[in-house]
């Protein structure tokens, strides 16, 4: 599996990378915009180099219609480069926009997703990742799980490349459903990481060994 952080803000980004086994970094225009003011290509640039060659980065097309997706794509390539993945939601627009991106040779992660037909048809217009969004759906009473699971049974059975990448979460029960529901891949926002890994139960069970080491390590 892979995990990546759903965040634009650097600070979060230095620290998610410095402690986490990160595989990547998911951005759109309602996150990019908490850290405004800033230089539009100058900040994705920023996060990108933070990136590395290791790691994946996913920016969010803003237009609507396939032509202004297609002109936002290459302006991106032209700024970025053709390794980002581009975020292009599943719309009918969308998935025209997903076969003439892959046609000139980029990468694209389908968003927006709701329901498996929108997943089926982005598959079959080659996107490299699908992001169904967890907790919009339940919120709508959508059934997430099986929407991963008939993508991921279709994914297998047929041998497409295409990876699942499970988003919007509202706690991480939501993320380990999705996981093992079949999702390839989860992105995060880092304070839902920290707060798993900081919880009372943790923190409490931890300070006892660290005591109990300290009057072993004294022999008292």
């Amino acid at each position: 599996m892979e995990l990546m952080l759903d965040t634009a803000n650097l600070e979060e980004l230095k620290t998610g990378m410095e402690f986490y086994p990160v595989d990547g970094v998911t951005t759109n225009p309602s996150i990019l915009k908490n850290d405004l003011p800033f230089d539009y290509y100058a900040h994705l640039k920023a996060i990108k180099e933070l990136c590395g060659d290791k790691r994946t980065f996913h920016v969010q097309l803003g237009a609507e219609n396939w032509q202004d997706m297609l002109e936002e794509a290459r302006e991106i390539w032209e700024k970025l480069g053709k390794d980002v993945y581009l975020k292009v939601p599943v719309t009918q627009d969308g998935v025209k926009a997903i076969k003439e991106i892959k046609g000139l040779g980029g990468r694209v992660t389908a968003t927006c997703i709701y329901h498996t037909i929108q997943g089926i048809m982005a598959i079959h217009a080659g996107a490299d990742y699908l992001a169904p969004y967890c907790n919009r759906m339940s919120d709508k009473d959508i059934d997430y799980i099986d929407v991963i699971s008939q993508l991921r049974e279709l994914i297998d059975r047929d041998g497409y490349e295409a990876k699942i990448l499970a988003a919007s979460f509202k706690n991480m029960t939501q993320v380990t459903q999705a996981i093992y529901a079949g999702a390839h891949t989860v992105t995060v926002q880092p304070a839902l990481l920290k707060s798993a890994l900081h919880s009372p139960l943790v923190t409490a069970a931890a300070e006892v060994f660290t005591k109990d080491y300290n009057r072993v390590r004294e022999g008292k």
